[in-house]
């Protein structure tokens, strides 16, 4: 069967995904009041994408609206990162122990280069790329093990908390064997197909994350 060519991406949905980029890596910070006049020039739309796009981060909780302020981009605190990593932690762990029943062959292979590239990308000094590599490692995990919801579910997640990406615990040296070595033994409970083993060794990955952020303050809120 010939699979149907994607419709183009519509304004609303391009000023969405720009936005969204900009507030999960924090190049929005917390706080940043949201024109829609201002945004709407910087990306060559009109004002209503902007609006639509505006109102679908509200749904996310990402911004909010005050009378006399219009929206403002969430300001999140150490509740709300204790809390983000406790839900990374169950959603994420679920996904590990689901995934290592469905995993495939070939999903293996390709999470093995995955890793695979990470190691060497960390023994070539690109730790600014591990971050990133990091989230498409856990999200791929997550889309094996629940690929009806729980892979959705773990984006949104991950989406709902500002990770500015130049204070990632990737580029703490003293982090990156200790982050690398837990992805080996997850993929190894995985090859083995031990549930129940995957899902402690990725919850005990992510709230190790999540001790090492509150440990360093605002500047280490990052993803893993």
């Amino acid at each position: 069967m010939t699979s149907q060519p994607r419709p183009p991406m519509s304004k609303a949905e391009y000023v969405y995904s720009v936005l969204l980029d900009e507030i999960r890596t924090a190049q929005i910070p917390g706080g940043t009041a949201l024109r829609a006049g201002a945004v709407a020039r910087r990306l060559g739309v009109s004002v209503t994408p902007v609006r639509e796009a505006l109102r679908r981060l509200e749904k996310d909780r990402l911004i909010s609206y005050e009378a006399h302020h219009g929206a403002t981009v969430v300001d999140l605190g150490d509740d709300a990162l204790e809390e983000f990593y406790g839900l990374r932690a169950v959603v994420e762990g679920l996904g590990a122990r689901l995934a290592a029943a469905r995993i495939t062959g070939e999903e293996l292979a390709r999470l093995h280069e995955m890793h695979a590239a990470m190691v060497r990308d960390a023994e070539e000094g690109g730790n600014d790329r591990l971050g990133e590599q990091s989230r498409h490692f856990h999200l791929r995990i997550a889309d094996i093990g629940g690929p009806a919801f729980l892979g959705q579910h773990a984006r949104a997640v991950r989406n709902s908390f500002p990770v500015p990406a130049a204070a990632s615990l990737w580029l703490d040296a003293a982090q990156v064997r200790r982050q690398l070595d837990a992805h080996a033994g997850i993929l190894a409970a995985l090859a083995g197909g031990d549930g129940a083993r995957a899902e402690l060794l990725m919850i005990e990955h992510v709230r190790q994350a999540g001790d090492y952020r509150k440990q360093h303050g605002p500047a280490g809120r990052m993803t893993s």
